[in-house]
């Protein structure tokens, strides 16, 4: 079984080794550009993981995984234009360093690129992981639409918004851990048990990532702590406290949320005041547990302990946020 510095590394080696074209400059160097921030693979990681948990073989898996990373990072172009970000990973994003009309366009050539990468898996399981790339591309947008969408509903629910980050943000590793099952040979059954993993993982992350928005350090964060909060988005503490407060007192706290006037600090301390008092971070915490939960238990059901171990160790790390 390869580590994961060792299957990162073939992961790096693919992409150090994408033949661009060096014309035209514009288009191309952005793409570069982009794959060279790094970051640490996990997309592919997870699919290299789970082709090595049915195969000691992971050759055939590389570029179909490199693949999934390529459409990521082609997200993360248009992402950043949707939401004016300036920095990723601590550098500009190509729309700052370039312009917006350059992002969009290499943003578009990534995406097929993405798609030529993942061709390459093999004959045997080709139209299947076709099939279930571009339905997670889709899917990926549907997510970033109802999310745009939420900003300005007043009838989100929680229900509402775990589907948003299912398509948003779980669906794609879900779909490299099915895609990396199936290059390795595992059943059709087998595979879905991967993405059924790989959606709950998903969603688990993604709510730990609103915790720690509220909770962590801009140490540990990267950046400042309680940005959802000061840019009024409704994660899963909104929803939760809309749920276990009075119905007399939602208004109270709609109003109170959607209000961009407070300072920063002053707006993260008084939002904490509610989720104290009302104990929505201990029922945030028990959902999060709750999805990492039924992930881990679908993953002992998959293999033999010493095959599914790496991936689950792995899932480990991440759920921890241990390099």
């Amino acid at each position: 079984m390869k580590t994961f510095n060792e299957l990162r590394a073939l992961v790096e080696d693919e992409i150090k080794n994408m033949n661009l074209p060096a014309e035209p400059s514009n288009f191309y160097e952005p793409i570069r550009y982009i794959l060279s921030l790094g970051g640490k693979r996990l997309r592919p990681v997870f699919a290299l993981m789970a082709c090595n948990v049915f195969s000691d073989d992971v050759a055939a898996a590389v570029k179909p995984a490199v693949g999934m990373e390529i459409f990521h990072n082609f997200t993360l172009l248009h992402d950043d234009i949707m939401d004016n970000s300036k920095l990723r990973r601590k550098k500009p994003t190509v729309n700052a360093k370039w312009n917006d009309n350059v992002a969009i366009l290499s943003g578009d050539g990534m995406m097929y690129i993405a798609s030529q990468y993942v061709f390459a898996a093999p004959e045997n399981v080709r139209k299947q992981i076709m099939e279930l790339y571009h339905k997670t591309a889709i899917e990926v947008c549907e997510g970033q639409q109802f999310d745009m969408d939420f900003e300005t509903s007043d009838d989100v629910t929680l229900d509402d918004y775990i589907r948003m980050i299912t398509l948003k943000t779980a669906v794609l590793p879900a779909a490299c851990l099915k895609i990396g099952a199936l290059i390795g040979g595992a059943s059709e059954d087998e595979a879905q048990k991967l993405y059924d993993a790989g959606i709950s993982f998903g969603i688990a992350f993604q709510m730990q990532d609103d915790y720690l928005d509220m909770y962590s350090t801009p140490e540990v964060l990267g950046k400042p702590v309680g940005g959802d909060v000061n840019e009024c988005k409704k994660t899963v503490f909104y929803h939760k406290m809309t749920e276990l407060m009075p119905s007399e007192r939602v208004g109270e706290w709609k109003t109170f949320y959607a209000n961009k006037s407070y300072g920063f600090e002053e707006k993260l301390q008084i939002a904490r005041d509610y989720f104290s008092e009302y104990k929505v971070d201990a029922a945030v915490q028990n959902i999060i547990e709750d999805y990492y939960a039924k992930a881990f238990g679908i993953l002992n059901a998959i293999a033999a302990a010493d095959r599914i171990a790496p991936l689950r160790e792995f899932m480990e790390k991440l759920r921890v946020r241990i390099d």
